[in-house]
């Protein structure tokens, strides 16, 4: 199966709540962090959620 690399890009300073709570969720506490996570719909959503705070590569 697929994985996601998730990089944190920008601060979660000025940003909603929910958004907050969904960078902690993927494992991202600040710039630069970069997490793996399988590649699945409910990764995807969060990601979504985010999608102007981190970068998202495909990994093999």
């Amino acid at each position: 199966m697929a994985q996601l690399k998730v990089t944190q890009l920008r601060s979660d300073i000025g940003g909603k709540q929910n958004q907050r709570d969904t960078l902690r969720s993927l494992g991202l506490k600040r710039i630069g962090d970069t997490v793996i996570k399988e590649d699945r719909p409910e990764i995807r959503g969060m990601v979504n959620t985010v999608r102007h705070m981190v970068s998202v590569e495909e990994v093999k």
